[in-house]
């Protein structure tokens, strides 16, 4: 090793010992710690962001980031497939609850990829749904993410329902959103292209940034949409929500509709556009 190779080590070694030279007492003065290293540049802002998370989670409990009970996509386990089918195209989700009598009666979790086998038969007249569902998890409300995280690494479960203190159900809740709160977003068959704001799906709808600018859209769109007060698109359907939305969560503004796919507790990051038809 050369002694510039090994200088600029030591050095490196050195200004990392004395960023953690005076042990932390609480949590604030681990994070002081954590922006120093940042600012010395022995932390970049993608490492600072997941340790940062990685802390936050401990303090998160499932109902502050479930998808709550009124915005959940279930599958009734007494429809046929060609009645339940277009829910699951529309959503293009990879789980799904099944549900029974009613919302709070959960049967079990439907697996988009288990339809796959309906492909090799020649008729569905003998398909019964309950033959394809997974047992469903249950979680509280209350149950901090960081245990939840372990719980669905030993169990090898995505999802879990979540229940108030009742036993009713509240909500869910899956993998990716406790992954999501450490490493943020997590790229999907949704994501668009890097230097484009849209990205068109099969079905016709669309699949748009929500940082798209107005002005861009209503080009895009041939559409009149106003910009008056907003420059983007996450701007005008927060607006029009009159609150900030949670995933799923529907609006109609003039002949557009249009479906939060992705946000977080700050700003909504993806929508799905359908058009006038």
């Amino acid at each position: 090793m050369s002694e510039d190779r090994l200088s600029n080590g030591q050095s490196w070694l050195s200004r990392l010992t004395q960023a953690f030279a005076h042990e932390p007492r609480n949590r604030q003065e681990l994070l002081d710690v954590l922006h120093e290293a940042h600012l010395n540049k022995l932390l970049d802002s993608e490492a600072l962001t997941i340790v940062e998370g990685a802390i936050q989670v401990a303090d998160l409990q499932v109902r502050d980031i479930m998808v709550p009970r009124s915005q959940m996509i279930t599958v009734k386990a007494c429809q046929s497939v060609r009645e339940f089918l277009p829910t699951v195209i529309e959503a293009a989700h990879s789980r799904y609850p099944v549900i029974g009598e009613s919302l709070d009666d959960i049967v079990g979790i439907l697996l988009a990829k288990d339809l796959l086998s309906l492909l090799l038969q020649e008729g569905t007249h003998d398909f019964n749904l309950r033959d394809m569902l997974r047992p469903a998890t249950f979680v509280p409300e209350s149950k901090r993410l960081n245990v939840l995280l372990r719980e669905f690494r030993s169990t090898h479960n995505h999802m879990a329902i979540v229940i108030d203190e009742y036993g009713g159900v509240a909500g869910l809740v899956t993998i990716e959103d406790v992954l999501e709160q450490i490493v943020g977003d997590i790229e999907d068959e949704h994501d668009v292209e890097e230097d484009s704001w849209v990205k068109p799906l099969p079905s016709g709808d669309f699949v748009i940034k929500a940082l798209m600018p107005v002005e861009d859209f209503n080009e895009f769109f041939h559409c009149e949409l106003s910009d008056d007060e907003f420059d983007t698109m996450a701007g005008l359907v927060t607006n029009a929500f009159g609150h900030l939305p949670k995933r799923n969560e529907t609006i109609e503004i003039g002949d557009f509709r249009f479906r939060v796919l992705n946000a977080d507790s700050r700003r909504v990051h993806l929508l799905r556009l359908t058009p006038p038809r």
